[in-house]
């Protein structure tokens, strides 16, 4: 666990049968050597999503069962797990919650931003939608449409089995659905790269013998022996980098990241910005419309300057790099301490320890 940063938790939403478990194993499988803790809240007393994963995260799970976690009068029982999972022991870098199929996404990203632990963060919603089950659903559950407009990140799983006629009109009713700029990631069986919402680190530990662990990383080994490389979820996405030794202008970064394309699936990295009173490094994350700035102080003789990766599918690399250069700011020490409102909007309280403007996107 990173013990500066606070864990970020991300909800996992979508009607049943949609593929949310389906997607969390396939996060849980390619993490890397990230830690993830996973809460599990299924809809009815047989935890069938739990077991499935149980062997995967081992004591980094909890689950409740019984109700729609959404359904908790005062989210005191949620709050209790994630203290349990932010616990510097699980060493916990990410925490990923599988929401139930009859859950309220809305009212899931409320609690999270009113937890007062300092030690999580909301960290964006992601609603998966079945494919070949897109318009019963919608038809059976109407509120489908309320959910699509406060995801962050909406992924169509199951494309293998429409045709791609049928996905376009598919994706071009979720796109009117959700809220403008939304990006839309389209999945068969739940693949999708998980660097689209967590960075993944690199294994830094000695595996047990026979552990789940190690069996990830045999199966890994021999699947790129021979594995064509073009096949690989991540081969869709294009990523492109960004770093100046000059401060950005905080207007024109937001006003960038505001019309920021729908490709655009994250930008992650920090942010030199220099304006008087406002010189600390900030850590800018997003996942699809979902923002937050994090400043902290800069390292012992660390250069003061950018740094930002941005992933995304469809974009056009040259120009995002050249609407990051126009940022740029030659004369920071000028610029007025208002001029970091925007910024300053998605930067967390530090009296509450818990975010300005985490909201659901339309509140935002």
């Amino acid at each position: 666990m990173n013990s500066v940063q606070p864990i970020p938790v991300v909800v996992l939403s979508g009607f049943l049968g949609s593929g949310k478990t389906t997607v969390l194993n396939h996060l849980l499988t390619h993490r890397g050597g990230t830690r993830i803790g996973v809460v599990v809240n299924d809809f009815g007393s047989i935890e069938i999503d739990a077991m499935s994963v149980a062997g995967q995260v081992g004591d980094s799970m909890v689950s409740l069962g019984g109700g729609c976690l959404c359904c908790a009068v005062d989210g005191s029982e949620l709050d209790a797990y994630l203290e349990k999972l932010a616990e510097p022991v699980h060493r916990i870098d990410v925490i990923v919650i599988e929401a139930s199929g009859l859950a309220e996404p809305q009212e899931m990203v409320r609690m999270l931003v009113a937890n007062e632990n300092p030690a999580v963060r909301y960290g964006g919603l992601v609603q998966v939608v079945d494919a070949a089950e897109f318009d019963a659903t919608r038809a059976a559950h109407p509120e489908t449409d309320r959910h699509l407009a406060v995801a962050d990140l909406v992924v169509l799983n199951k494309t293998d089995r429409i045709d791609p006629a049928e996905r376009a009109r598919i994706e071009a009713e979720l796109a009117a659905l959700a809220a403008p700029g939304t990006p839309l990631v389209g999945a068969d069986h739940g693949r999708i790269d998980p660097e689209l919402l967590f960075d993944r680190r690199p294994w830094t530990e000695t595996r047990g013998q026979l552990s789940f662990e190690d069996l990830l990383a045999e199966a890994g080994e021999h699947a790129h022996e021979d594995e064509d490389h073009s096949t690989h979820v991540h081969a869709a996405y294009e990523s492109v980098s960004f770093t100046t030794d000059q401060a950005l202008s905080p207007r024109r970064f937001i006003d960038f990241l505001d019309r920021r394309p729908a490709g655009l699936y994250r930008i992650k990295g920090f942010v030199w910005f220099g304006v008087p009173g406002h010189q600390e490094r900030y850590e800018v994350h997003a996942v699809g419309r979902f923002l937050r700035f994090d400043p902290g102080p800069w390292g012992g003789g660390e250069p003061r300057r950018t740094g930002l990766v941005l992933i995304g599918k469809g974009i056009d690399g040259p120009g995002l790099l050249a609407e990051l250069e126009a940022c740029r700011e030659p004369e920071p020490g000028r610029a007025l301490p208002e001029s970091m409102w925007g910024v300053l909007r998605y930067v967390p309280r530090p009296a509450e320890g818990t975010p300005a403007e985490d909201a659901p996107a339309e509140d935002a």
